[in-house]
Order: structure tokens, then sequence, then C-alpha cells
């Protein structure tokens, strides 16, 4: 293994005690509020809990396995760039398992969202009814549950063998375990995330279909998990953390990063709109009907707008990824459109006539974000907030970008 450098040495790769625990009772705070107020929205009314609480789980778990995906990329391409950045995503991914208890409001909810599980309506429906196979309760539950199973493994696997080098001082066999994992993970991240959001989000109108819209979908939350790490990472060092180990070329790469999916998500919403318009098939273009009537339009002018044609703009520039206020600030705006795009995708289901934002919005996104931040937040108490043990890890810290 390589000598660490000085700057290794000197570097903190803990978090500080009274930043732990001040970050743990906001999120814990939040975490309780969200928690109580989303239990009277579920007693005053069942059918909005459901949804926006559909919305801010699909946030979060979409977030998580956008970070998951890029520690398998990284371990199967031997990036080295990435090393030092790489405990966060660890951290973000290993907070899946975490949405499988989430999950169960939406397991007890699936009358209130889905149309497919009203017996009466089926019986009267042609599509539906070779739908069934598929989309029948039982079979849902267990495909949730399996992917969830997926995503568990995987995330704690990778991550264990990450801390496993930090204990041993390196190890090589390690790395390559990381790389057999990634392999057939990448393939099955990528399968089940599809799957998922196809049975949560697009089966919410179950006669409307694409094939490209799991790649919409997790393309977002690639998008969303980068923006998270350059916020935390930007967070971290403002608490005297990672200041020397992740350093401004890192913040550029991870900016460039932002800017290629912000374009590769625009991409994707673009074709998937330009294949259904140009067929003009009733049973395709009725989705997007829903989503540009009334208050919708003005949401999706907002999509395009806020997710694409600004970040695009601000982000184009070399100077723009190496100013942390400026990429932060772009980090968490991109956070925000990405519940935004969500929301735009489920709500439209309950509010036909147009957005209709309710208070439980934000008490389901309280409840969620503030738990997947504690399962976060949590693990960088056990553990360093960099894979200090990695054999790449001193390389990364040389990491130059011109």
């Amino acid at each position: 293994m390589s000598r660490p450098s000085f700057q290794t040495l000197v570097d903190s790769h803990r978090v500080g005690e009274p930043a732990y625990r001040k970050v743990r009772n906001v999120l814990a705070g939040a975490t309780v509020i969200g928690l109580a107020a989303s239990a009277a929205g579920y007693a005053l009314d069942h059918r909005q809990f459901a949804f926006s609480w559909l919305v801010s789980l699909a946030w979060a778990v979409t977030l998580s396995m956008g970070a998951l995906f890029f520690i398998m990329i990284g371990h199967l391409t031997g990036a080295t760039w990435s090393v030092a950045t790489r405990r966060i995503k660890e951290n973000l991914a290993a907070a899946i398992p975490v949405g499988a208890l989430l999950f169960l409001p939406v397991a007890f909810s699936l009358h209130e969202l889905y149309e497919w599980t009203h017996a009466d309506v089926v019986a009267h429906d042609a599509l539906l009814q070779g739908k069934a196979p598929w989309l029948n309760e039982p079979f849902f539950l267990i495909r949730a549950a399996v992917y969830f199973a997926v995503w568990s493994l995987l995330a704690l696997k990778l991550r264990s063998l990450s801390v496993r080098q930090d204990e041993d001082g390196g190890s090589l066999e390690l790395t390559k375990a990381a790389a057999r994992w990634s392999a057939p993970g990448t393939i099955l991240a990528m399968i089940t995330v599809a799957l998922a959001s196809f049975d949560w989000l697009m089966s919410l109108e179950p006669h409307w279909y694409s094939t490209i819209f799991g790649v919409y979908v997790y393309s977002g939350g690639a998008l969303a998990a980068m923006a998270a790490l350059a916020l935390i990472l930007i967070g971290l060092r403002q608490a005297g953390t990672l200041r020397s180990s992740v350093t401004m070329a890192h913040y550029h790469d991870i900016g460039k990063w932002i800017f290629a999916l912000t374009v590769f998500w625009a991409y994707i919403a673009f074709s998937q709109y330009l294949l259904i318009w140009y067929a003009n098939l009733p049973e395709e273009t009725v989705w997007f009907q829903h989503r540009l009537t009334g208050s919708w339009r003005g949401v999706a002018a907002v999509l395009l707008f806020g997710n694409f044609v600004a970040p695009f703009l601000i982000l184009i520039s070399r100077a723009a990824k190496r100013r942390l206020g400026l990429l932060a600030a772009a980090a968490a705006w991109m956070l925000v459109m990405h519940y935004v795009d969500l929301y735009w995708i489920v709500m439209p289901v309950l509010h036909r006539e147009g957005a209709r934002p309710h208070w439980m919005d934000a008490a389901a996104f309280l409840a969620i974000g503030g738990a997947f931040g504690l399962a976060f937040w949590s693990r960088t108490r056990r553990d360093a907030v960099a894979p200090i043990g990695d054999l790449r890890f001193t390389d990364s810290l040389e990491h130059a970008n011109a």
C-alpha cells in the first residue's frame, strides 16, 4: 500500500461530537414532528396521506439507489478520483433498509393508491384483467420485499467490505471482492429500480405504459444522489471534516456529474415525450394530458426550466463548479427539483384539476427525509467518513482536474 501523504495525516476523517449531536437532534426532531403530523393526516384523510407518503418515499429511495449505483460503478471501473468521496455514498445507500420499514404505510394503502386493487373496476376492464397476473396485491408486496432485500444486501455488503479495509489497513482482496459484488449488483439494481418504478409509480395509471420510464426515474435518483453528495461534503468541510481529503478537483468533478446528469435526465424526459407525442396514441398521450392541464402545466414548466435550463446555464462554466457556495445552492435546488419531478408524476392521479399542495406533503417529507437522514448520519459516528483503508485512497488525494 502506498504511503499516506502529509495531508492525509492532518485531515479529519471523523465528525466532531458537537456537530454530530447538533445534526442528529435536528434530524430526530424533524422525524418526530413529521411522523406525528403524518399519523394525524392518516386519520383525517387516508388517501391524501397515501399519495403524500408515496412521493417522499420515492424521493428518498431513488436518492439512496442513485448513491448505490455510483458506488458499484466506481468499483467496476476502478475509478480513483471518487474514492475519497465513496464513504458518503456508502452511508447514503446504507439507509435503504429504513425504506423497507417506511414502505409499510404504502402496503396498507394500496386500495387508496392503485386502481387495479379494486375488484369491481378490474371486473369491467379487459386491460386490467390482462395485467392481473402482475398487478395483484400479493405479488406486488412480494416484489417490493424482493426489491428491498436486494438493495439492502448490496448496500450493506459493499459498505461492510469498505469498512473492513479501514480496519485491516488495506486489502487488495477486499477491493476485488467489492468489484465482484458490483458486477451483478449493477445489473440487479437497474432491473429492480425499473420494476419498482413500474410498480409504485407507473401503475398509478395502469392503462399507461412507457418502456423508458424506469430509466427516467433512475436518472432522477442518480442526479439527486450526486447533488446530495455535493451538499453533504460541503457541509462537512465547513465543520472541519475532509477539508484536505476532498479537494477542489473533487468538487469540480462532482459538479460535472451534476451537469451531465441534468442533461441526461432532460434527454430521457424529452425522448419519452417525443415518442409518445409522435405516435399520438390515446392510451399513451393520456398520461401527459393529465400532467399538462390546469396548473399542472405550470409544474411541468418549472421542471423544464428548474431541472434543466437553469442548472445547465449555471453549471456549464468551469468556475461555477469550483465555487462551493454556488455548487451547494445548485445541489440543494436539484434535490428540490427531484421532489417536484416525483410530485408531478404521482399527484395528478389524486388531483386531476391541478396542483394542490397539502400540509401532509411537508409532514411526509419531514418524516421520511428525517428517518433516512438519521440512518445516514448515525453511520458517520461509527466509522471514518472516508474509506481511508482503500488502496487507492492516497492516489485519490492527489487527484487533479485541469
